[in-house]
């Protein structure tokens, strides 16, 4: 871009002018080469009203970032917009929520205006309440509530300097609130260090990556803010700066500040060192006080005084506000750049910084939490009582939600313990943390540093070496390992740990295939724990290692507690993944209802996506297909946001199964592709087992039987890595279906007669009716059609409407007609109401062959819905509010408001009162 075109936002006046000049436009040149990052930030900023969004600005150290950002409240205040404003710091990085607090202080008045829950998780966030600790997802909805309804008077500017600072619970927050923003007069605008991962990225925000300013750019700002630089000198300073703008204004007073060959931002930090360095000694000790930490300009002269051992006033930082390394602003010493702030600390003494360090912990005794990690880097080798102090900061700091901060606090406390086995503890403790964050990298550094186990501790350690993704991945054979290690922490008196590690393994055995040795020794292990065989922890896991041998006596648990649902979402969810193991897919639907009503309230997004997936697959097995819908979609949305890539594909497939059944066959196989792509990659055999089931159903549909038969003779094949033991048995009634109308019945033989065997000995429903479709299929009579229809079908709809298909055409074939009429009917309204089309199309063609005219179904407005929208529909139709919806499904109620905008007209409707009717007859 030539040099004359460039152009500046100034901070009042015509929005755009060209820079050159003296005066303001001078003070300006930081902005020099950063035209189209203006142009496209004063648009986002100018739409805000249409649209909202998070923008990412990234760059290295000096490249610009902050400048770029100043800019934007010049530009709000044109387009008016109200701004709030936070910045990262590293001394605050591991106080929870301390970044959230910034934003809040602003707008605490509306916290009241909040519904309970979010009001009390802010509450408890922010530290204005003694209560537990609040989900970040759930102090995430409470601050897009807060932000909404102050967007809805005027539109929010929120900036973020510093991302890569800012303490982690905030960071998570504002992560939930960018992927959130489209609907909302809203802007989130952060800036990071390049080649920092940040939540905010990962959620999909814009990236503008500032890139080094061109040569002649570069020369305009040095000329600009440098003039009259002799010709050696120039060429010095645009080599070394690289076409970074803080180096063109810093380096040229301190050229010769390192060797060339340092890196660009170790040779600003020694430049911006040699500049304090030159500064009164009193000054050099308030600013080294003031670069540890965030300190008011009373806490750094007291700081200062300590260190000094003499009287100090305010006048000891005028001469560092002189030489532009702080400013004062608002009572608070601010360091002009990051790299101003660094340099201090790493000019100094050790022995002076621990003094420095020492000196803070007396000033700050009324923040206990600041105290203790400083009085931590004040010590040298183990201290007892600082190690406690920084147990107690990481006890606080999870109590507040900051996972991350208490990680690092136990960490630090582990090596200044003054016993081997205080330091094994407190590190096993926060892997333990770690585990729960997903960050395997740090549990496998934490665990490194552990040094000699007791037998109890090496099991832990073991144990959460394995505790990601559910197993997924790892080689089978470990079942047996992490079973015997359940056993031995058993034994050393540690039932609870042993439940937890029993629990985590039972999970393998739906995710990969151990065999029936593992299995068998999973079981026995189980039962040697002595714990009441109706205890929900015991049926979970019973339920996942032998779902047919141990069905009978899960199946009863279940039904017992089926009417007691409702107050432990998280055991209700384990329930409901035992009823999907053992096949109860309604019990599975209800229990899993149930968690998902409690895990919403509680804010636990990580499990309310695993009851989802369950729910989802459940209710696409039994026929509920709008609820196996809306629960797939919202899956689908939160696992990617919750880390869970595998709960994800599982939704996905299960979506590809209900897109084949209502006969949207290419997307059916879009999703089947996404869902096996995750899949395969590491056999992650429930995911594989559903897609394969959904292709069957594909090629069912569209009359491909013989593909149907081999997609689903994959599912059975203990040598495919499609095959799942449970869910692999509960589609043999799809299996009869397609060898029958394949013609291919002798080649499952033996698979139907190993099932019957199974059968013989599990009350499984899904596998019981499965078979009894299947016999009236393969030797149908009149006798084994009214067993399959009296096989407890009510909560099945989907598989009665496919017996009653099957039965029909079989009358007609058998020349009664007359009779075959009634059941073609009753399949045919079935599948009309449960969406079923290629089905409900097939009993129309059987009934016009049976002589009778059947009138096609009017389509369902309902199918114009997507299944967010026809989720939001139906809470809105059962009498919510637009802020009630938006709380339960952890969005703004704008978005909801967006959303009903476009589903009235889908159904044909006008006003909220008529959408119970609408969903009512769309569903008749």
């Amino acid at each position: 871009m030539p040099v004359g075109s460039l152009r500046v936002l100034p901070l009042s006046g015509d929005r755009y002018r060209p820079v050159g000049g003296t005066g303001q436009e001078c003070k300006r040149m930081a902005l020099v080469g950063r035209d189209s990052e203006l142009k496209y930030l004063d648009e986002l900023i100018a739409g805000i009203t249409e649209r909202g969004g998070a923008v990412l600005i990234e760059g290295a150290a000096g490249i610009g970032k902050t400048a770029l950002l100043r800019e934007l409240p010049a530009m709000a205040s044109v387009a008016g917009v109200r701004v709030l404003s936070v910045t990262g710091t590293a001394a605050e990085r591991e106080l929870p929520y301390a970044g959230l607090h910034q934003i809040v202080f602003p707008l605490r008045s509306g916290i009241a205006a909040l519904p309970p829950t979010q009001a009390a998780a802010l509450d408890a966030a922010l530290g204005l309440a003694d209560l537990p600790a609040p989900s970040e997802y759930l102090t995430g909805s409470a601050l897009l509530t807060l932000l909404s309804d102050r967007a809805a008077e005027r539109p929010l500017l929120v900036l973020v300097e510093d991302l890569h600072w800012l303490d982690r619970p905030s960071a998570a927050v504002l992560a939930f609130l960018a992927r959130r923003l489209e609907s909302e007069p809203i802007v989130l605008a952060a800036t990071s260090r390049d080649g920092i991962a940040t939540p905010l990225s990962e959620a999909g925000a814009e990236v503008l990556s500032l890139s080094r300013l061109t040569d002649d750019e570069a020369a305009l700002l040095l000329d600009t803010g440098v003039p009259g630089l002799d010709h050696p000198t120039r060429s010095r300073v645009l080599a070394a700066a690289a076409g970074n703008p803080l180096a063109l204004t810093e380096l040229p007073s301190n050229l010769d500040a390192g060797s060339t060959e340092l890196p660009l931002t170790e040779r600003l930090e020694r430049a911006f060192g040699l500049r304090a360095g030159q500064l009164p000694e009193p000054t050099r000790t308030a600013l080294l006080a003031a670069a540890l930490d965030e300190l008011s300009v009373p806490q750094t002269v007291r700081a200062a005084a300590v260190l000094l051992d003499s009287p100090v006033d305010e006048g000891v930082l005028a001469p560092a506000v002189d030489a532009r390394l702080i400013d004062i602003d608002s009572g608070a010493v601010r360091f002009r750049h990051p790299l101003m702030r660094s340099a201090i600390p790493a000019a100094a003494e050790p022995r002076l910084r621990r003094r420095a360090h020492a000196a803070l912990a007396a000033t700050l005794d009324e923040h206990p939490d600041r105290a203790a990690r400083h009085r931590a880097a004040a010590v040298v080798g183990p201290d007892d009582t600082a190690a406690r102090d920084l147990a107690a900061t990481a006890e606080r700091a999870l109590r507040r939600g900051g996972v991350a901060a208490a990680i690092a606090a136990l960490e630090q406390s582990a090596y200044l313990s003054e016993t081997a086995r205080l330091r094994a503890e407190r590190l096993l403790r926060a892997a333990e943390l770690a585990v729960e964050t997903g960050d395997r990298d740090t549990v496998e550094r934490l665990l490194g540093a552990a040094g000699e186990l007791t037998p109890r501790q090496q099991g832990l350690a073991t144990w959460l070496r394995s505790g990601f993704d559910d197993g997924v991945g790892e080689d089978p054979a470990r079942v047996t390992e992490l079973a015997r290690l359940a056993e031995s922490v058993a034994a050393e008196g540690d039932r609870d740990l042993a439940m937890r590690i029993l629990w985590g393994t039972a999970m393998r055995c739906f995710w990969s295939e151990p065999g029936p040795a593992a299995r068998r020794v999973l079981l026995e292990v189980a039962d040697g724990l002595g714990l009441p065989g109706d205890d929900p922890r015991i049926v979970a896991i019973t339920a996942y290692v032998a779902p047919f041998e141990r069905g009978a006596a899960v199946l009863r648990d279940l039904r017992a507690r089926a009417g007691t649902t409702g107050t432990d979402p998280e055991m209700d969810r384990c329930l409901g993944s035992a009823a999907l193991q053992i096949g109860a897919f309604d019990l599975a639907a209800r229990f899993s209802a149930a968690a998902i009503t409690g895990l919403r309230a509680q804010g636990r997004l990580g499990l309310l996506t695993r009851a989802l997936a369950v729910r989802a697959w459940s209710c696409a097995r039994t026929g509920d297909l709008s609820g196996a819908a809306t629960a797939a979609a919202e899956a689908q949305r939160l696992g990617p946001e919750t880390g869970q890539h595998f709960m994800y594909a599982l939704a996905v497939a299960v979506g590809a199964e209900i897109a084949a059944l209502r006969g949207d066959f290419d997307e059916a196989t879009e999703a089947a592709d996404r869902a096996q792509a995750i899949g395969l990659a590491v056999a992650a055999r429930p995911v594989l087992a559903t897609v394969q089931r959904a292709r069957a159903l594909i090629a069912g549909g569209q009359g491909r039987y013989e593909d149907a038969l081999a997609d689903l003779r994959r599912v059975l094949d203990p040598a495919d890595p499609a095959y799942q033991l449970a869910l692999g048995a509960y589609t043999v009634g799809d299996l009869a279906e397609a060898a029958v109308r394949s013609g291919r019945t002798d080649d499952i033989e033996g698979i139907i007669g190993a099932l019957e065997d199974t059968g013989r000995h599990t009350p499984a429903p899904a596998l019981r009716i499965g078979l009894r479709c299947a016999r009236a299929l393969l030797d149908p009579t009149e006798e084994r059609f009214a067993a399959a229809l009296e096989a407890g079908l009510t909560a099945w709809p989907l598989e009665r409407a496919r017996v009653q298909l099957a039965y029909g055409e079989w009358l007609r074939r058998q020349r009664r007609v007359v009779e075959s009429r009634a059941q073609l009917r009753a399949a045919r309204d079935g599948f009309d109401a449960l969406g079923a089309r290629p089905w409900a199309e097939r009993a129309r063609r059987e009934l016009r062959g049976a002589g009778e005219t059947s009138p096609r179904r009017d389509p369902d407005a309902r199918d114009a819905l997507t299944p967010n929208e026809l989720g939001i529909a139906q809470l809105a139709a059962e009498g919510l509010t637009n802020r009630e919806i938006g709380q339960r499904l952890f969005l703004s109620h704008r978005t909801v408001s967006t959303h009903l905008y476009r589903i009235f007209p889908k159904l044909g409707i006008t006003s909220r009162g008529e959408l119970a009717a609408a969903l009512r007859i769309a569903g008749e």
